[in-house]
C-alpha cells in the first residue's frame, strides 16, 4: 500500500481563521450510560465475521461474580457509545498480596472481543485496536480509564492476581460525549419500519462522530476529513442543525493551507491544529462544495466572503491538472480518493467531480458578484465539451476512464451527479449501469450514497429506496448499531486494510440515509 508523504512542506497559518474556529468551540454534551447485560460470543458462520452473541445474564449478575487468573467476562452496553469508562474493582478473598494484571478490550462489533488482537496482520497500525493492559497496585480501586473509547462491548480478562484472591467489577459506566443535541432532531414518522430504523441508525452514527469537529470515525483516525465533512454536514442540516460545527470545520481547513494554497485532505486536532500531508484531488474540491452547501443551509454571507478565496483556490489548483484536451491528467503524481477499490481508475470520476464543483463555484461567484464568474463559466463549457468528446464511448453507452478505458460504477454515478448529460440521458445511463453491472463496483457507504443520490436526481425514487434498504438495511440485519465504514454485501469480510478487526463500525460517511430520507421525502 502506498502512503502519501510530502517533503519540505510549508504551511501558511491564517491566525484570524483559527481564532474564528476557536470561538465556535463549545463544551461537549455528556451523559452517563450503564451496561445492559452479560454476553458470550460463539463461532457461527451464519453471522457477520463469524461470531454470534448470546445473553448469559443481566448486568446485575456481574456483582456476584469474581474473576481469577485466566477468567473473563464480556459486558454489553446495548448500543454503540463514545466516551470514557469508569468502574470499581474490589478484591474477593484474602487481602491482595500482588497487583491485579488486567486487560480491557473494547469492541464496536462482537468480532473485536472474540478474536485476539495478537493475530491482527493489517497494514494500518495495530495501535488503533482498542485494548488496554494495566497493573492495578492497590485494591479496591475506583478506576477511570483515561482514553476515549468507541464501543458497545467491553471484555475484561484477568491476566493474573495471586492464588489468594480474585476480583469483582461493579459500578461500570460510560460517560458519553458528543456535540450533537438530540433535542434538535425532529422525530421521523415513517410507515416503513426499516426506513425508520435506517434513519435512527444514521442519526446515531452522526451523533457519535460529532465531537469537537466532525470526526470520520470515533474508533479510528478520530480526525477531520473533508470528504466525510461534506456528507456529515448535509446530514446535520436536516437533524441536529449544529451549523456552527460545520462553520468551525470550514475555518479550520482554510486556516492551514500549504504554500500553494492547497487544503489538506484531513486535519489533526491535538496538540494543536495540524494539516496532514495527504492531499486528494477530489477532497480539496469538496471544500468548495461544502462551503456552497453551508451557504445554502445558513445564508451566512460573512463566512462565504471570508472563505471564498480558499474555495476558489481549490478550483484553480484542480484546473492546473488538466491536459491540453481539458481532461484530468492520469499519472502516478496525483491522488484522488473516490472509493476504496484497488482496481478503480480515478480519472473520469475526478473529471466529473471537477465539473460538479465548478457548477457550485459559479453559483457562489454569482452570489458574491465576483469577477471570477465569467472565467469559471468559460472553463466549465470547455471541460464539459471535452468530457463528452474524450470520455464518452458511444458504442458502449458509458463514460470511460484512464488508458484502459475502464468502465466503472463510480464514473457513471459521478457523471450523473455532475449533470454532464441531459436528464433523460442520465436516467438511461443509470438504467444501463444497473442492467450491465460492470465489474468495477462500489465498496463503501460513501460511494453508495452518491449512487442513491444520483438515482434521486433522475427521478428513480423507488430504486433509491430499494437500494437504501438493501445496503444500509443489510448492515442493520447484520447487526449494525451504527453504520460502518465498509460494507460489501457480496464480501462481508472485505477490508482494504488487510483485516476487518481494524475497520471502523461507526463511520461518518455512512450517516447520510437520514439526509436522503428527509431531504428527498423517501
Amino acid at each position: 500500500m502506498n502512503i502519501q508523504k510530502v517533503e519540505n512542506r510549508v504551511i501558511q497559518v491564517n491566525q484570524f481563521f483559527l481564532e474564528k474556529a476557536d470561538q465556535l468551540l463549545t463544551p461537549l454534551l455528556e451523559e452517563k450510560q450503564e451496561p445492559l447485560q452479560l454476553v458470550e460470543t460463539t463461532k457461527n458462520d451464519d453471522y457477520i465475521h463469524g461470531w454470534k452473541t448470546e445473553t448469559v445474564g443481566p448486568i446485575e449478575a456481574l456483582q456476584d461474580r469474581s474473576l481469577g487468573k485466566g477468567e473473563s467476562v464480556i459486558i454489553d452496553f446495548g448500543d454503540h457509545l463514545v466516551g470514557y469508562v469508569s468502574m470499581r474493582i474490589v478484591p474477593v478473598g484474602s487481602p491482595p498480596d500482588a497487583p491485579l494484571h488486567v486487560k480491557f478490550t473494547f469492541g464496536e462489533m462482537p468480532v473485536e472481543v472474540s478474536e485476539p488482537f495478537s493475530e491482527y496482520n493489517g497494514w494500518i497500525s495495530s495501535s488503533w485496536l482498542q485494548e488496554e493492559v494495566l497493573h492495578v497496585d492497590v485494591l479496591p480501586e475506583e478506576l477511570k480509564l483515561p482514553r476515549r473509547y468507541s464501543f458497545r462491548y467491553l471484555r475484561i480478562d484477568v491476566l493474573n492476581t495471586s492464588p489468594k484472591y480474585k476480583v469483582s467489577f461493579a459500578d461500570i459506566y460510560c460517560k458519553t460525549v458528543t456535540s450533537a443535541n438530540n433535542e434538535k432532531v425532529v422525530q421521523l414518522s415513517h410507515p416503513d419500519e426499516m426506513m425508520k430504523k435506517i434513519d435512527d441508525v444514521s442519526i446515531k452514527t452522526l451523533q457519535d462522530c460529532m465531537q469537537e469537529v466532525f470526526e470520520d470515525g470515533p474508533k479510528r483516525d478520530r480526525r477531520l476529513w473533508l470528504g466525510d465533512l461534506r456528507l456529515q454536514a448535509l446530514a446535520n442540516y436536516v437533524t441536529f442543525q449544529n451549523n456552527d460545527l460545520v462553520k468551525r470545520c470550514l475555518y479550520l481547513f482554510a486556516a492551514v493551507p500549504d504554500e500553494g494554497g492547497r487544503i489538506s485532505a484531513n486535519l489533526f486536532m491535538k496538540p494543536s491544529i495540524i494539516a496532514d500531508d495527504t492531499y486528494l484531488f477530489d477532497y480539496s474540491l469538496f471544500f468548495t462544495t461544502t462551503l456552497f452547501d453551508y451557504y445554502i443551509a445558513t445564508n451566512d454571507k460573512e463566512t462565504l466572503e471570508d472563505l471564498w478565496p480558499s474555495a476558489y483556490r481549490q478550483v484553480e489548483l484542480a484546473l492546473q491538472r488538466l491536459d491540453e484536451r481539458n481532461i484530468v491528467q492520469d499519472d502516478p503524481s496525483w491522488w484522488s480518493f473516490i472509493d476504496w477499490h484497488e482496481e478503480l481508475n480515478k480519472q473520469a470520476p475526478s473529471q466529473a467531480i471537477l465539473i460538479y464543483t465548478l457548477k457550485r463555484a459559479i453559483k457562489l461567484a454569482e452570489i458574491l458578484k465576483s469577477e471570477q464568474k465569467d472565467y469559471l463559466v468559460d472553463k466549465l463549457t470547455e471541460i464539459e465539451r471535452a468530457t463528452i468528446e474524450y470520455l464518452w464511448n458511444e458504442e458502449t453507452g458509458f463514460f470511460v476512464s484512464g488508458e484502459q478505458k475502464q468502465i466503472s460504477w463510480a464514473t457513471q454515478v459521478w457523471m450523473v451527479l455532475a449533470e454532464v448529460l441531459e436528464l433523460t440521458s442520465s436516467k438511461q445511463l443509470l438504467t444501463r449501469l444497473m442492467k450491465e453491472n460492470p465489474a468495477i463496483g462500489m465498496n463503501t457507504p460513501y460511494m453508495y450514497h452518491h449512487y442513491v443520490e444520483a438515482l434521486l436526481l433522475v427521478g428513480e425514487k423507488e430504486q433509491a429506496i430499494s437500494s437504501l434498504k438493501h445496503y444500509w438495511g443489510g448492515m442493520i440485519n447484520d447487526g449494525a448499531d451504527t453504520f460502518w465504514e465498509l460494507y460489501n454485501p457480496n464480501d462481508k469480510a472485505y477490508s482494504p486494510y488487510g483485516s476487518h478487526l481494524i475497520n471502523s463500525y461507526c463511520h461518518a460517511w455512512s450517516c447520510t440515509p437520514t439526509y436522503l430520507i428527509r431531504e428527498f421525502g423517501l
